[in-house]
């Protein structure tokens, strides 16, 4: 079994630093980074589960579900990672977001 508790940690952090962005912050496109991080995440779930099946894409919940959409999408890939290297992976795709979306 894979523990993916250093993902879901990293990614809680940045979900409530988004929580306590301001709107102005977040218009700035903090939100639009959460979103494509949770799109990625979310996609990278559905290839681990049904690789032949088309992967759907998340859809734009508005800037203030972001939090909740990174929240969400992290949790679908953390019941369905196989290894060690998927996490840090995963880790190294939320930093990135996180740094660029200034949070």
């Amino acid at each position: 079994m894979v523990d993916t508790t250093p993902l879901t940690r990293a990614v809680d952090h940045f979900a409530d630093r988004l929580r306590a962005a301001p709107q102005s912050r977040l218009q700035r496109g903090a939100a639009a980074e959460a979103l494509g991080l949770a799109r990625e995440l979310a996609r990278r779930a559905q290839v681990l589960e049904a690789p032949d099946a088309e992967p759907r894409v998340m859809p734009d919940a508005g800037m203030f579900a972001a939090a909740d959409q990174i929240t969400v999408a992290v949790h679908d890939l953390a019941v369905v990672l196989r290894s060690d290297a998927d996490v840090d992976d995963a880790m190294r795709l939320v930093e990135e977001a996180q740094k660029r979306a200034g949070v």
